[in-house]
C-alpha cells in the first residue's frame, strides 16, 4: 500500500459505456469502463529526457533488474551476451535520482551492483558503475525465481519512494524450487512491487511467464531472438519510468442485493480481476490496477442487479479510483462513472448489445480459445485445436486484431477467416507458437 503525499498525480478520469435497458424480469448489467490518465510522465511509450530529474517533479522509483545467469544462459553464448546488452540499455534509460539494483539469478539470487543489502541512486557515475559490474554476469547454476523476487521484494521495500518496479528476464523453467515457493513468492510481493517478465529463446515455460506478469500487474512477452533483448529493455524501462503513481485502486460500490459477476480488464491486455478484490467498506471493494502514466485502459464491470417493474430505474453499481493507505484509509482520485439500470417492455431497446461491451466480449474469448486451441494440439487434439483456431481466426478478423491473426495465420492455415475455416499447419516454429500464446491476451480497441 502506499503511502502517498506527492504532488504530481495524474488527473483520472472515468467514461461508462453500457446499454442500460433491461428487459422485465432482467438482472445482468454489462458497462465498459474507460479509465484514463492524463499529467504523468509516458506519452505513448516514450519518456522525455531520460536523465532530467527534478525531486517532486520526476519518477519517484526504485527499479530492480533481475537477470537469469542459469547454465542455460551460454547455450547459445549470444544469450547471455544478450542479457548483458540489455540490461546495460535498461541502465542507460534511468533517470536520475532513481533508486535501482541488479540481481543475478540463478537457483538463488545474488546482488551484482550495488551491494550490500542497497539500492544505487542513478547518476552519469552509478550508471557506468553498474555496466561494470555486468561484466561479472556468467551463467552456472540452476532456476530459483521465488528467490530473485524475494530478494528484489527486500531491496525495493528499503526506498521510501512511491514506484517500486521489477524486470525480470528469464531464459528456462523454474526447475530449482516448488511451484508452491514460486506462488508463495508472488503471493508475498504482490501489492508490493509491479514486474514485467521477459522469455528469452524458446526453452521457458509460457504460463511461468505471463504469471508472474500477471501476479504482479505487468506485461509479460516473448524475446526469440537475443538480439531483440536491447531495445526491449530500454523500452520497459523508459514506460516505468513514466509511471507517476502507484497502487490505484478500481473502487466498485454496489447497492444492497446487488452482486458483482466479474471484474476484468480487457484494454490493452485480458486480466482478470474479480478473484483480486479486497473488501473496501459497505457493499464496496477494491480492484489492483498498479501503476499509472499516461495511458488509458477499459475494464468490463458485470453485476446482476435484483429484478424490479418496467420504468423502474436504478443505480446499479458506482465505479470510482483510490489509493489505498496503510492506515486503511483511501485517497480518492476525484474521477467517478455510474452504472444504471432501466426496466422497459421496448424489445428493441432491451436486446441491443452496446458496442463496447460487444467488441470486448468476443475479445476475452479470442483470448480464451487462443490457449484453449494451443493447449489441444499440444495434447494431441487436432480436431479440437482446428475448432478453437478456427473460432479465434474468425473473432480476430471480425474484430480488427490484425497482430493476433498475423499470429495465428503462423500456427494454421486460413482458408477463410470470415468462417473460421482453418487446417493445422503440420510444421509449426516452436518460437510462432509460443508468441502466440505468450500475447494471446492483447486487445484492439474498439473502434469509435
Amino acid at each position: 500500500m502506499a503511502n502517498f503525499s506527492k504532488s504530481n498525480v495524474p488527473q483520472f478520469s472515468v467514461e461508462v459505456y453500457q446499454n442500460e435497458y433491461l428487459p422485465e424480469g432482467g438482472r445482468e448489467v454489462n458497462a465498459i469502463v474507460t479509465v484514463t490518465s492524463t499529467g504523468g510522465g509516458t506519452v505513448g511509450s516514450a519518456v522525455a529526457a531520460p536523465h532530467l530529474y527534478t525531486p517532486g517533479q520526476g519518477p519517484d522509483a526504485a527499479v530492480a533488474i533481475m537477470v537469469d545467469c542459469s547454465g542455460s544462459m551460454d547455450y547459445p553464448p549470444t544469450k547471455m551476451r544478450g542479457a548483458r546488452d540489455a540490461t546495460a540499455a535498461a541502465i542507460d534509460a534511468l533517470r536520475d535520482g532513481v533508486h535501482f539494483a541488479v540481481i543475478g539469478g540463478t537457483h538463488v539470487a545474488k546482488e551484482v551492483y550495488p551491494g550490500g543489502g542497497a539500492l544505487a541512486v542513478a547518476n552519469a557515475q552509478t550508471r557506468e558503475q553498474a555496466k561494470q559490474a555486468l561484466r561479472k554476469l556468467s551463467a552456472g547454476g540452476g532456476t530459483a525465481i521465488g528467490t530473485w523476487l524475494r530478494l528484489a521484494d527486500h531491496l525495493l521495500s528499503s526506498a521510501d519512494v512511491t514506484i517500486r518496479h521489477g524486470i525480470l528476464l528469464t531464459d528456462g523453467r523454474n526447475e530449482h524450487e516448488s511451484p508452491e515457493d514460486l506462488k508463495a513468492a508472488l503471493e508475498a510481493a504482490a501489492g508490493r512491487f509491479t514486474a514485467d517478465a521477459r522469455g528469452v529463446g524458446t526453452d521457458w515455460e509460457v504460463k511461468e511467464v505471463t504469471g508472474i506478469a500477471s501476479a504482479l500487474l505487468g506485461t509479460a512477452d516473448i524475446v526469440a531472438d537475443p538480439a531483440g533483448l536491447a531495445a526491449d529493455f530500454t523500452q520497459m524501462m523508459e514506460t516505468a519510468m513514466g509511471k507517476e503513481v502507484a497502487d490505484v485502486a478500481l473502487r466498485l460500490w454496489t447497492p444492497v442485493d446487488t452482486s458483482v459477476k466479474f471484474v476484468k480488464q480487457v484494454a490493452p491486455t485480458v486480466e482478470e480481476l474479480t478473484g483480486r478484490r479486497t473488501e473496501a467498506g459497505p457493499r464496496a471493494g477494491d480492484y489492483p490496477t498498479g501503476s499509472w502514466g499516461d495511458e488509458s485502459r477499459d475494464y468490463h464491470v458485470c453485476v446482476e442487479v435484483p429484478e424490479a417493474g418496467i420504468g423502474q430505474e436504478m443505480l446499479a453499481a458506482r465505479v470510482s479510483l483510490v489509493i489505498p493507505q496503510d492506515d486503511g484509509t483511501a485517497r480518492t482520485l476525484g474521477a467517478q462513472g455510474l452504472v444504471r439500470a432501466v426496466w422497459t417492455d421496448d424489445m428493441v431497446a432491451s436486446t441491443s448489445i452496446n458496442p463496447q461491451v460487444a467488441h470486448y466480449t468476443g475479445q476475452a474469448e479470442l483470448a480464451q480459445v487462443i490457449q484453449q486451441g494451443l493447449d489441444a494440439r499440444k495434447a494431441g487434439d487436432a480436431d479440437g485445436a482446428t475448432a478453437k483456431l478456427g473460432r479465434a481466426v474468425q473473432l480476430a478478423s471480425a474484430s480488427g486484431n490484425a497482430d493476433t491473426a498475423k499470429l495465428l495465420a503462423k500456427v494454421v492455415d486460413v482458408v477463410d477467416a470470415a468462417a473460421g475455416t482453418v487446417r493445422l499447419k503440420a510444421k509449426v516454429e516452436e518460437a510462432d507458437e509460443m508468441t502466440l500464446e505468450t500475447r494471446s491476451t492483447k486487445t484492439v480497441r474498439v473502434k469509435k
